[in-house]
């Protein structure tokens, strides 16, 4: 069994106030883009040389931490607990880079429990598979539809949006990932939680030619005084065309929106992970 576990952009990102446990509520519009990982299951037999429960393989872009760190295992073991599952060898091929604010890892999880949902008829529904992702990581649970969706709280109340967000079919998206790694320290470093005067998911439903100036990501001030190239490249895209761009997530990816494909992306970020995609 394969799944491809799809990446996500931040539609504006804002933090709205501090919580008692310590987190913080968020306002912030999910989008998810054709970046794609892919994942593929098998059930172990009795022959398969490890004693892990999940056994996972990976391939494509390199990322840090053991196996039984990765969120994919995770997820397997958050399920085991209640239901009876298999012994399962994992493969998972990564395309969607790390520490990128793109939710791909977050992605990896949310598809598992999707893929164990289905090939072992948990009959979970999609409610509850929701909430099983959300105990792994605030955006996991949007990874579950996969669809375009206004969040709240720490990103686990989802308000699905896909109709406010049609006006993006037909454009293009630039990403741009430096070799930089942001940490969540660093992007809550010099947070200063408040209530924005217009919330994203109003401005999303304007004209995308409307956003700049008004959409905005509240990491961004912080994150480009740590990193000011990250600030460069969101610049740069514009001077390249881009009716808008900002940062997405806590970084350290930053995309470009362009009316038509963009050219000489790769020319302008040679050291960078380039993805350039049709929306649809």
């Amino acid at each position: 069994m394969i799944s491809f576990p799809c990446a996500k952009i931040n539609l504006g990102l804002n933090i709205v106030s501090r919580r008692d446990d310590g987190y913080h509520n968020l306002e912030t519009v999910f989008y998810p883009i054709p970046l794609f990982d892919a994942l593929e299951l098998h059930v172990m037999n009795d022959k398969f040389p490890s004693e892990r429960p999940c056994d996972i393989k990976m391939s494509g872009i390199a990322i840090q931490g053991e196996d039984d760190s990765n969120l994919v295992v995770k997820a397997y073991r958050l399920l085991a607990k209640d239901f009876c599952l298999p012994r399962l060898h994992a493969h998972l091929c990564k395309q969607i880079p790390s520490q990128a604010g793109l939710g791909g890892g977050s992605s990896d999880a949310a598809y598992m429990i999707r893929m164990l949902d289905e090939k072992f008829h948990l009959n979970m529904g999609i409610a509850e598979m929701e909430r099983y992702a959300a105990q792994l990581g605030a955006d996991c649970a949007f990874f579950i539809t996969s669809e375009a969706a206004y969040a709240q709280g720490i990103g686990e109340i989802l308000e699905p949006i896909d109709h406010d967000c049609r006006h993006l079919n037909g454009y293009y998206i630039a990403i741009v990932k430096p070799d930089i790694a942001v940490s969540t320290k660093e992007a809550f470093s010099n947070i200063h939680p408040h209530k924005p005067e217009l919330c994203c998911r109003d401005i999303v439903r304007q004209p995308i030619d409307t956003w700049k100036g008004r959409l905005t990501n509240d990491f961004e001030q912080s994150i480009f005084a740590l990193h000011p190239e990250i600030g460069i490249i969101k610049q740069k895209l514009y001077d390249a065309g881009a009716a808008f761009a900002l940062m997405t997530g806590s970084g350290s990816s930053v995309y470009g929106i362009f009316k038509t494909k963009p050219q000489g992306i790769d020319q302008l970020f040679p050291d960078c992970f380039i993805a350039t995609l049709a929306l649809q």
